[in-house]
């Protein structure tokens, strides 16, 4: 490594170091200098929102783009390979199958076996070019191979097709390539998109073996604190395209659980009806800027908990409950409560029967009323409007409610929810009754309205794929039999 020498301070052996980066190139340039430093046995997460920034940081990082002042400083100890390129490894994940190398693959092979031939490559076949191609005549190698398979399991997979495997065990091959390489330093980009929970763990659980086993250090890039997982050590946040101090993982858990206000919080809460439960000593506590995603089978007592919460059910005053750091029945009216709250459910839609204007419906989100008893300021128009043209119903504000289809209702109701800008937003089961596109539309919708750390969100959806990238926690109520 060109210019290199062994940097060694009282934190050890640093890897990387950049100090006051600036881009030579404007258009690459962060918004303030960037400051970066990797030591050894040190494993970061760069986090940060869409568009902050992040990918501009790893290719800093990476020394992909000239710096004005100093370029970045590199010391890769204990390895011998010369260049910045041998010693860094980048990998990012998207949402799809096939490498940059799978010239000949299509979608429909991985579903019609029959379009399988002889030039069809298996693991075996990719995974030994990988091998010939670092090959340099280094007898650790093949022991370093033979290492890796045996210590991540790869010989199960040796004999299957490419275009067959599942997105997780394509990962993991894509991984092991990378590992033949024996790079110091692994940056992956995205490296849990579209897996589901149990992929998520196999390849959280691969990524802990080598940060655990392997004289290597990975740094991963991620957009959700969920995705960060225990064998990291420190996280980097990227905000608005400025690299944020490195902190400690469990400082950046914890610092919004600290120091953020509680704005739910329920102690030992149970709801019975005659000699039914239907919650049962149930604890949780709610902080502000969390995200949550609220699941159960039907019975489980998902409205049942939202009521109390909005302090539509009477028995909350009778339980431990606290909102927005106020002991419920401590003299707060239910006004007071609902300011705060955005809400929208199916019972809400139920409750709907009016035969105005669109646009009262969603200014009556101004009131917390059923009805709009109130008469309309511009301003209130205005922020009314404002909302019909985000969720795309501006054509509806004078027609009347019950003309318009069910999916139009819930988008006027969401828009209800919405127009107060509240500080929490409840939606259960907000994308009921919208077709595929109007339901990617309210997701992305949700995302940019919580992405501000100060919104707090409680969704509920039977489906998954229905749930917003920006939800970083889970409560799942189970029904009491």
């Amino acid at each position: 490594m060109e210019g290199c020498k062994f940097m060694q301070d009282k934190k050890g052996h640093c890897i990387i170091k950049v100090h006051n980066g600036i881009t030579r190139m404007e258009k690459w340039r962060m918004a303030q200098p960037v400051d970066f430093e990797l030591y050894d046995g040190e494993h970061i997460a760069i986090f940060g929102e869409n568009g902050s920034g992040k990918n501009m940081l790893v290719d800093i990082i990476r020394g992909s783009h000239p710096l004005l002042l100093t370029e970045p400083a590199y010391d890769f100890f204990p390895s011998v390979k010369p260049m910045v390129s041998d010693n860094i490894s980048y990998m990012a994940f998207r949402d799809c199958y096939g490498g940059d190398n799978d010239r000949t693959y299509f979608l429909q092979q991985r579903w019609n076996q029959l379009e399988i031939d002889e030039s069809t490559p298996t693991v075996a076949d990719v995974l030994e070019e990988a091998f010939r191609l670092n090959d340099t005549g280094n007898p650790e190698l093949l022991q370093l191979r033979d290492e890796i398979y045996q210590l991540f399991g790869i010989q199960e997979l040796l004999s299957k097709y490419i275009i067959l495997l599942s997105s997780g065990e394509l990962r993991k091959v894509e991984l092991t390539k990378m590992l033949i390489k024996d790079p110091r330093v692994i940056i992956i980009d995205n490296p849990f998109i579209g897996l589901d929970a149990k992929t998520r763990e196999q390849l959280t659980a691969f990524l802990r073996k080598i940060a655990t086993t392997k004289k290597i250090q990975l740094i991963l890039v991620v957009n959700r604190k969920a995705d960060i997982p225990d064998f990291i050590t420190h996280v980097v946040e990227v905000r608005q395209k400025t690299v944020l101090a490195k902190k400690t993982r469990q400082e950046f858990m914890t610092e919004e659980q600290t120091g953020n206000e509680e704005i739910i919080r329920m102690e030992n809460v149970t709801i019975r009806y005659g000699k039914r439960t239907i919650l049962h000593n149930l604890s949780w506590t709610v902080r502000k800027g969390e995200k949550w995603a609220l699941s159960g089978s039907n019975g489980s007592g998902k409205s049942t908990l939202l009521s109390l919460i909005c302090a539509d059910n009477p028995q909350s005053y009778a339980c431990d409950i606290s909102l927005f750091g106020i002991k419920r029945g401590s003299g707060e009216s239910i006004w007071d409560i609902k300011k705060r709250i955005g809400y929208v459910s199916p019972e809400m839609h139920r409750a709907y029967q009016r035969d105005i204007p669109c646009i009262k419906i969603v200014a009556s989100g101004l009131q917390d009323s059923v009805g709009l008893y109130v008469r309309m300021t511009e301003e209130d128009k205005k922020k009314c409007r404002h909302w019909m043209e985000v969720f795309g119903i501006s054509d509806a504000e004078e027609k009347s409610f019950l003309q318009l289809s069910s999916g139009e209702q819930r988008l006027v109701l969401l828009a209800r929810a919405f127009v107060k800008e509240p500080e929490l937003l409840i939606l259960d089961e907000p994308l009921h009754g919208l077709d595929d596109r109007r339901c990617e539309e309210v997701k992305d919708i949700i995302n940019r309205y919580c992405s501000k750390k100060d919104r707090t969100l409680i969704m509920v959806s039977h489906y998954e794929h229905e749930l917003p990238e920006c939800i970083n926690h889970r409560i799942n109520l189970k029904k009491n039999d």
